[in-house]
């Protein structure tokens, strides 16, 4: 395990939201038309399009905010941020299994609250189970649910590890192995 890991600004998982480049998108556009229409002549529209690449920026400048805020996920080895919400890792008890594609029934934990300020889990991401330390169940959520899920469950173990978590002592020599030496030395 490397200080890396468990330094207090380590991301061990992340996915943006929304990406800032897709404000130029609708500019380019813009840009391409107006290209178009230098090298094809005539009457060049050059109020519509900076005020159309300037509206189209705007709108996805607001959109993009609003990924960033609300649909970002993060997780460090101390947090778990879904949008707005965080849930510090000393809080889950346990990642739930993934459904099983080929059962007709739902696991409990797909009715469960979606992490974040949202409705539900947001669209093009997948929920994974949680078992939360006072028996709620909630989802996460991520694009790339696969890898959040690994790294979710791999820092869990870390947190769990290092808090000496009672009732986990699978060390040789606990005390049923120790009572059976001592009846044996007894018999002897």
């Amino acid at each position: 395990m490397s200080e890396a890991i468990n330094t207090p600004g380590a991301v061990l998982f992340s996915e943006p939201g929304a990406r800032w480049r897709t404000i130029a998108y609708g500019p380019a556009l813009c840009t391409i038309i107006l290209v178009i229409e230098v090298i094809r002549g005539g009457a060049i529209h050059w109020f519509g399009l900076v005020f159309c690449a300037v509206l189209l920026a705007g709108f996805v400048w607001l959109q993009v905010v609003a990924g960033k805020r609300h649909i970002s996920v993060e997780l460090t080895p101390e947090q778990l941020r879904e949008g707005t919400e965080v849930v510090p890792l000393r809080d889950i008890a346990v990642v739930l299994p993934e459904e099983d594609e080929e059962s007709w029934e739902y696991e409990d934990w797909q009715s469960a609250r979606a992490l974040g300020e949202l409705t539900g889990v947001p669209r093009r991401r997948k929920g994974i189970g949680l078992k939360l330390t006072d028996g709620r169940l909630v989802q996460a959520w991520a694009r790339d649910h696969v890898t959040l899920r690994a790294e979710l469950t791999t820092a869990l173990e870390r947190v769990r590890g290092t808090d000496g978590d009672p009732g986990t002592d699978d060390e040789p020599g606990t005390d049923d192995e120790r009572g059976s030496d001592d009846e044996r030395k007894e018999a002897l």
